[in-house]
């Protein structure tokens, strides 16, 4: 009886200790936290080529990936990957015409599409008819990846 008792208290004691700190690095063990680890940033080519789209009404007015509101005029674009606010040479490789604009939006989401040009840098580079064209964008500057707060304007 007297050892069974001893079993007992020995496991209740056990049992109230404090477990091993799992984010606690012990020399030759193996990491098991992430803590302090950076996503692998994606690495982009300076010139890419592809189908580019357009998009106008729909979205006029209402805010971007960057957080700002978008306007369909401007001399704007959406990449999927690509920094915000990076500026980017674009061409028309179908009638060689070429402006300088700025990603501001995440898109196309239409398979096999690699640009959404603003209304405004469609007209320009003759595209508006068509729908679509081929570009070549090159980038100039690579952007801050930054998404820009408003304030509000209701007080």
């Amino acid at each position: 009886m007297r050892f069974s008792l001893i079993i007992i208290l020995s496991l209740f004691w056990s049992a109230c200790s404090s477990s091993p700190r799992y984010g606690v690095e012990r020399p030759g063990a193996p990491k098991l936290s992430n803590a302090g680890k950076q996503k692998k940033p994606i690495r982009h080519r300076k010139r890419i080529t592809g189908i580019s789209s357009f998009y106008a009404e729909d979205f006029h007015g209402k805010l971007t990936a960057n957080g700002e509101v978008y306007d369909m005029y401007g001399l704007t674009a959406a990449h999927k990957t690509l920094p915000l606010n990076t500026i980017a040479r674009v061409t028309n490789l179908d009638n060689d015409k070429s402006l300088i604009l700025r990603i501001n939006d995440r898109g196309p989401y239409i398979k096999g599409r690699i640009l959404d040009c603003s209304y405004g840098a469609a007209k320009k580079l003759g595209f508006l008819n068509k729908g679509t064209t081929r570009v070549k964008i090159e980038v100039i500057e690579w952007g801050d990846n930054k998404y820009m707060k408003h304030r509000s304007t209701s007080k």
